[in-house]
């Protein structure tokens, strides 16, 4: 099913972007796992809309609901489920859509395999909206991962043209990782998204994600690596449209030889002196860092006068977009990133009886 993600732990979203809630199912979440629900909000918070200059102007709380799976503060066992409730919504803002989609938005390719029948209003399922769920589930994930000494963390390393350092490779822990969650946007990258949101355009970026405290062994080879699990998860993020690990495309320009990290000892175990192979090889971690990148395309629902076509008339027509829109999309995608991240690697660890 197009709506549901992973192997021992398996998860499922719902809802829409102007339906009364969306929500999540996560099952196969061991029992007695504690979920600190403040801790949870926090991170919710994070991506929540109309929390700055750069997001929509639709204000969400994002509180989750839980349904099932949490007694006194604990999994029990059950699927855990949650909704968090849409109330801001201006549907009306989107009823012309049908007949004239937008440009790079799913919204003629869903006309035509539904037949009209998909929801509209915001995107629909389609909508970044659904990322709230995503992060719901993936925000329990991050704290059980934590007690198993395992850290994820995510930073923007581009805005448009202003770049920013990534994560030391080999040396990241998880105090970078924190400090990395709490640093504001830099002036820099700010201006870069105030002066898109002016010319009434938007812009993109790149999110890198690192994960600290992995054992060996992790994945699989061919199809089922984490490189594969990673992926799948990260592209079910609207708006990614790449994903690299360690090096990534840039190994294409490099020599074996510059490109090989070799091996070392370091504290008593075997390590690798650099880390271009992002933490994982044949599909299975190293025990370094896994390291991977995002690339997030501009928001495609823009202000300025776009060329599409009515689908009524079979005629090219000129749209302008109503409804609040995000400038750029990344900084509220980097907590989603992460939730991603860690629902794939607690999967592959419940996998391994871990």
């Amino acid at each position: 099913m197009s709506s549901c993600y992973g192997t021992r732990l398996k998860l499922s979203i719902f809802g829409q972007s102007h339906s009364a809630a969306i929500g999540m199912c996560l099952d196969g979440l061991p029992a007695g796992e504690a979920v600190d629900l403040a801790q949870l909000q926090a991170f919710l918070d994070r991506r929540a809309p109309g929390r700055s200059a750069w997001s929509t102007a639709r204000s969400e709380s994002d509180e989750p609901e839980f349904l099932s799976g949490l007694v006194n503060g604990r999994t029990c066992g059950a699927p855990l489920s949650a909704i968090l409730r849409n109330r801001d919504t201006r549907s009306q803002d989107y009823a012309a859509l049908r007949a004239l989609p937008r440009p790079s938005h799913a919204d003629y390719p869903a006309q035509v395999k539904y037949g009209g029948y998909q929801d509209v209003a915001g995107g629909g399922h389609f909508s970044g909206r659904l990322t709230a769920p995503l992060c719901a589930a993936g925000g329990v994930c991050l704290q059980i991962l934590a007690r198993r000494g395992i850290a994820v963390g995510a930073a923007i390393t581009r805005i448009g043209g202003v770049t920013a350092q990534g994560f030391d490779p080999v040396g990241v822990d998880a105090d970078a990782l924190a400090a990395a969650r709490s640093a504001p946007l830099s002036e820099a990258m700010q201006a870069e998204i105030a002066a898109a949101k002016a010319a009434g355009d938007s812009v993109g970026g790149v999110i890198e994600c690192a994960v600290t405290g992995l054992p060996v062994g992790l994945g699989e080879p061919m199809f089922d690596g984490m490189e594969n699990r990673i992926a799948a998860i990260v592209f079910g993020i609207p708006a990614v449209r790449g994903v690299e690990f360690g090096a990534g495309f840039a190994a294409a320009a490099m020599r074996g030889s510059e490109h090989n990290d070799a091996y070392c000892i370091r504290g008593g175990r075997v390590a690798t002196e650099t880390n271009r192979h992002g933490g994982v090889l044949g599909g299975i971690t190293t025990g370094m860092p896994l390291i991977f990148r995002a690339a997030v395309k501009p928001t495609p629902s823009i202000a300025l006068p776009q060329q599409s076509v009515s689908l009524e008339r079979m005629q090219e027509q000129t749209l302008t977009i109503q409804g609040r829109h995000d400038p750029c999309i990344v900084p509220r995608a980097v907590p989603v990133v992460e939730a991603a991240a860690a629902l794939a690697v607690l999967d592959a660890l419940l996998e391994r009886g871990l």
